[in-house]
């Protein structure tokens, strides 16, 4: 298969053959990772807080 064929081929399917999400749909959709992101970027930064005051208080008893 040579170039040409394979790029007009990968065209055609992308144009006729796949379903693209709606508008409404990928604004939904983007809305859900971001609204995850910031969930999952919130815990971590509770973890990262409380890990450090954990190590700063165990630092402070032995130092």
């Amino acid at each position: 298969m040579n170039t040409k064929t394979y790029l007009k081929e990968a065209y055609d399917e992308l144009v006729h053959k796949v379903s693209w999400p709606t508008w409404a749909e990928l604004q939904s959709s983007a809305i859900v990772v971001l609204s995850a992101s910031l969930i999952i970027a919130l815990v971590v930064l509770v973890m990262d807080f409380s890990f450090r005051n954990i190590m700063h208080a165990i630092y402070h008893m032995f130092f």
